[in-house]
């Protein structure tokens, strides 16, 4: 049971840092989206080929309001509830599998 702790302690690190790296690309594309970029560049095309796929549902069931897009708070709302929410679950799972020290912690 120690090694699945283990794994399901590295999981919930993972998890944590995957979850901190897609908010601030949302953020980026958010603050690009001020400054009307190149559509061309390689890092928009980027950043909207990777926060389209979450984005986009989103937009089409959020009413109109004026050509404010709020969807990036959304999604970036229900990632800090899955951040604290399932990370210190995860963690606890480990705990209770026999995980005693955490390195990174």
């Amino acid at each position: 049971m120690y090694v699945l702790g283990n794994l399901i302690h590295a999981l919930a690190m993972v998890l944590n840092i995957a979850i901190t790296v897609y908010i601030w690309i949302i953020i980026i594309r958010a603050l690009l989206s001020w400054v009307n970029p190149d559509p061309y560049n390689p890092i928009v095309r980027f950043l909207s080929a990777v926060t389209d796929p979450v984005l986009s549902p989103i937009r089409r069931r959020m009413p109109y309001l004026g050509g404010l897009d709020i969807s990036p708070i959304i999604v970036i709302v229900i990632l800090y509830f899955l951040r604290l929410f399932l990370v210190p679950t995860l963690l606890r799972v480990a705990v209770d599998l026999g995980v005693t020290s955490f390195f990174g912690l």
